[in-house]
């Protein structure tokens, strides 16, 4: 795509020419992971975007809109971050397998990896070992570049080999491979010590600062340090992060300071985030209040907790469930540069109004 090209909109007919081989391979791609969904016994689903809450991440930032009823009342209400609490609901439901193609929106994000309006691939496995989603999610990378013809993921200088057998390891070991730091003696269970983690970093020579929570440092450090290793030659499943970090999952049963998610890589990019669920729902609004009170230290604000997703999960059954970038995905298997190039429709950009 000529640089001329991509300065035109993206409705411009030679632009879009460049374009369609992508977004054709995007929709093979959607197609073959119906078909696999559909051969393994899943249910597509689709949740409604418009939410009471729009998930309760500190650095989530949602789309707020308002519900006016007949009376005339107006409501605040929100654009789902993920369909992961309407989908817990249809769990509890009685559904066993589910899988949802959704749209989903996220603020301050936008970038060659990002867009405020995205695809996000979700599913649900009740009953299952939240590691049967690793499976899922190496066949799901694989059935991509079957559906594109291509043996190797490219992106930026980046190759990985999806059918390579993947490399797995915990966050712990990756911060002590990558940072040289010791992360789990900075944790408690649950508790996290900041001021552990910044004489570890400091004495590693990473550069944090005196006010920087443990949280915004562990993040520093993956981001710096640790993701731009990951998914080099092969895919690389980053496992078992710190409780701390892991609002949505469970504790592992070895290790308190540890929980059941993990984090899919390929050529340095964050492609699947999964979960072996909580269900427990005194435990889940702890974390919850706990989430927002921290996002109202730092930015100001905070979203209302959905009591009915609450209520639902007393009667969730045990399962595992994944959220991966569908668009990432797509990228990835046709080497596009930009997460936009494989959209339909890009959103608008204001700043180009």
């Amino acid at each position: 795509m000529t640089q001329t090209r991509v300065n035109t909109p993206w409705w411009d007919a030679g632009r879009h020419a460049d374009r369609r081989p992508l977004l054709l391979a995007r929709n093979r791609i959607q197609g073959a992971l119906r078909a696999w969904f559909a051969a393994d016994d899943f249910v597509e689903v689709d949740p409604a975007c418009l939410q009471i809450s729009p998930g309760n991440e500190t650095h989530l930032h949602a789309f707020a809109t308002e519900l006016i009823g007949n009376d005339g009342i107006g409501h605040r209400m929100y654009l789902h971050t993920s369909p992961e609490f309407a989908m817990k609901k249809l769990l509890a439901a009685g559904e066993r397998r589910i899988f949802t193609f959704a749209h989903v929106w996220r603020n301050r994000e936008r970038g060659r990896r990002h867009s405020p309006e995205f695809t996000m691939l979700e599913w649900y496995r009740a009953g299952e070992d939240y590691t049967r989603l690793m499976d899922d999610t190496v066949a799901m990378i694989r059935l991509a570049a079957r559906e594109t013809g291509v043996a190797i993921l490219r992106y930026r200088g980046a190759e990985c080999d999806p059918f390579a057998e993947p490399e797995r390891l915990s966050v712990a070991d990756a911060f002590a491979r990558h940072a040289g730091l010791d992360l789990l003696a900075t944790c408690h269970g649950a508790e996290t010590d900041a001021d552990a983690l910044r004489a570890q970093c400091r004495a590693a020579g990473i550069s944090v600062n005196d006010g920087d929570s443990w949280s915004l440092m562990l993040s520093k450090v993956l981001v710096e340090k640790v993701e731009p290793h990951l998914g080099h030659g092969r895919v690389t499943i980053l496992d078992r992060y710190p409780s701390a970090e892991a609002a949505l999952a469970r504790k592992t049963p070895d290790d308190d300071r540890e929980a059941e998610r993990f984090e899919v890589y390929a050529c340095g990019v964050e492609l699947a985030n999964g979960f072996g669920e909580l269900t427990d729902s005194a435990e889940q609004r702890r974390r919850f209040e706990q989430e927002m009170d921290e996002k109202e230290r730092i930015y100001g604000e905070r979203y209302p907790i959905d009591e009915d997703f609450l209520a639902a999960l007393d009667h969730m059954p045990a399962s595992s469930g994944i959220a991966l970038g569908f668009d990432r995905l797509v990228m990835l298997a046709t080497s596009a540069p930009r997460v936009e190039d494989v959209i339909w429709t890009p959103v608008p950009d204001p700043e180009d109004a």
